[in-house]
């Protein structure tokens, strides 16, 4: 029998599989939809994006540059010395990020379907204390 910890791992890693396989049909990454939900949420420019995602500057310049490539995103240089870039989700973008909370939100239908709001709140607990206790 798997221990609480491998069967969490064993989760994740199914979860993950879906994730991918989610956001592969709609031509983005895992990290490139994440990307999406905080610029969709008006966080603007790599500062900010950076500190809300807690990403280093390079990776997070690598991701933006493939959806920039991607016209999903949009950037326009501000600033005295034209040096700023100020980042924004472009209506593709927009369209991609609807579908793939779409499909995620289905999925999450789907697994949590015979579960009572109880159950599911119970779980919620538990993680939640899981995780406080992993952070000690």
């Amino acid at each position: 029998m798997k221990t609480i910890l491998e069967a969490l791992r064993d989760t994740e890693k199914a979860y993950r599989d879906v994730l991918k396989n989610i956001s592969k049909e709609n031509g983005i990454t895992i990290a490139e939809w994440s990307l999406l939900g905080f610029l969709a949420d008006g966080f603007d420019t790599q500062d900010k994006l950076s500190k809300e995602m807690n990403l280093d500057n390079s990776t997070l310049s690598r991701q933006l540059s493939s959806l920039v490539k991607k016209e999903l995103v949009s950037s326009v240089a501000v600033g005295r010395d034209r040096r700023q870039l100020i980042y924004e989700i472009t209506t593709a973008g927009e369209l991609v990020l609807t579908s793939v909370n779409a499909q995620h939100h289905a999925y999450e239908n789907n697994v949590f379907k015979l579960w009572s709001d109880e159950e599911k709140s119970m779980i919620q607990i538990l993680l939640n204390r899981l995780e406080k206790s992993l952070q000690k």
